[in-house]
């Protein structure tokens, strides 16, 4: 206690963390409770044994696998496409150094800004004129280019800051702009780049109004959308409720463990800058 007292930071991050950790720890001791024990013993209790039958009656009503494949390939395809979009709209304006650059910036910063509400109509009617209306394509293409504006954005600032002389030395041995952009840009923005991989696909993968709206049919709708859209035809036990939210959060918790020390090499670096 009296060296969080003298870190009154760690003492925040450890309360932060208790806070995140305590109701995640809860929805997964009530997601393998029997309805009866539950009913008996209240929500913080601990079960007596584990109780799968909610898990696996929710994976078989919504048709789990196919949602989890849905949400997997529509957040990873976005994840990838706006990295690699931010990528080349930032090395334009950070390095190419194009006319009317805070004009630009100003346009992505107002992309940004705008609320996902006031996309639904104008998206779902180009959707509907292209013929992409229920296809996950639609929604890849939607949220590359919203991530897409961030990730130009941020990078913009970082690419910006970037030694003059490196990209100089690399013209005088005759690299082209595709070269340095492959060869020099990219390895050395490696960590910032892992950064914005992990919160894109984290951030697509916990969308919920546009899905909702583009994808109607069971076999296209991602996990949060099935999670929704059950919990609002169906009536569902507290139990099985919980294993819901459990099996809806804990893929993105997965990925985040695993691209945790790409994530936290990332910030680090960012930081020395």
């Amino acid at each position: 206690m009296t060296a969080l007292r003298r870190y009154p930071v760690l003492l925040a991050l450890c309360l932060a963390a208790l806070f995140m950790v305590v109701p995640f720890l809860i929805v997964a001791v009530n997601a393998v409770k029997s309805p009866a024990e539950y009913a008996q013993n209240g929500p913080l209790s601990l079960p007596h044994g584990l109780y799968l039958d909610g898990l696996k009656d929710f994976w078989q009503r919504v048709d789990y696998t196919r949602k989890l494949v849905n949400s997997v390939l529509i957040s990873g395809s976005v994840a990838l496409l706006a990295t690699a979009l931010s990528v080349l709209n930032a090395y334009a304006i950070g390095i190419g150094r194009i006319r009317g650059r805070t004009w630009v910036l100003a346009f992505f910063v107002l992309a940004n800004l705008l609320p996902q509400e006031a996309l639904v109509y104008p998206l779902y009617y180009l959707s509907k004129q292209a013929g992409l209306y229920d296809t996950r394509l639609s929604v890849i293409i939607v949220f590359t280019v919203i991530q897409s504006a961030f990730g130009t954005y941020l990078l913009s600032a970082v690419l910006g800051q970037f030694p003059r002389e490196i990209v100089e030395a690399a013209r005088i041995d005759g690299a082209n702009k595709w070269q340095i952009l492959v060869r020099i840009v990219v390895p050395v923005s490696r960590p910032t780049l892992g950064v914005l991989l992990v919160f894109f696909f984290i951030w697509t993968w916990n969308e919920f109004l546009l899905p909702l709206v583009m994808l109607i049919s069971n076999d296209n709708q991602t996990v949060s959308v099935a999670l929704g859209v059950l919990q609002g035809q169906r009536l569902m036990d507290a139990t099985m409720t919980n294993a819901a939210a459990l099996l809806g959060v804990l893929p993105a918790i997965v990925f985040f463990l695993v691209f945790q020390r790409t994530l936290t090499r990332g910030i680090a670096v960012g930081a020395v800058k």
